[in-house]
């Protein structure tokens, strides 16, 4: 079995006349993506990769997160991550090599929670807030489709 992790990006700020790619966290944000990657670490959780939107706000949590939680782990940036459909993440996902059982998507919404959804076919809408992560549990990242993940945790920065 492979787990895949899917964090979305932490608290962005929103600066007039700033690109949305270029939205860099708050203090709030940073925060919060150290302490989701706190949390992940005290869960025995360390990924072998790690699949990043090329955005600011996306790179800056997976840095901070991995900070604690895997400081050595691969970080690829990926554009096609940046406002992808739940399908589009999973078309990337299903292209990682067998060798990887633990994989780190950090995205943006919609996406990353239709991702989730998708994948265990839950329909209830517990919402999916900026730092927020659900760890499921896979098969095969080829073929990956709906219904083929088990949500093992979900985690939310509000709540303390």
């Amino acid at each position: 079995m492979n787990t895949l992790i899917v964090l979305r990006h932490a608290k962005a700020a929103h600066i007039p006349g700033l690109a949305d790619r270029e939205r860099p966290l708050t203090d709030r944000g940073e925060r919060d993506a150290g302490r989701a990657g706190k949390t992940l670490k005290q869960m025995g959780l360390s990924p072998d990769l790690v699949l990043c939107s090329p955005s600011t706000r996306t790179r800056q949590t997976a840095e901070l997160a991995l900070e604690s939680l895997a400081p050595d782990a691969a970080l690829h940036i990926e554009g096609e991550i940046y406002e992808a459909y739940a399908d589009e993440l999973l078309e990337l996902i299903g292209r990682t090599g067998d060798e990887v059982a633990t994989l780190l998507l950090v995205g943006h919404n919609p996406g990353v929670h239709e991702l989730i959804m998708n994948l265990t076919l839950q329909r209830e809408d517990e919402g999916f807030p900026p730092g927020a992560f659900a760890v499921l549990e896979t098969g095969s990242w080829a073929g990956l489709g709906p219904g083929d993940g088990r949500m093992l945790s979900r985690w939310n920065p509000k709540d303390r």
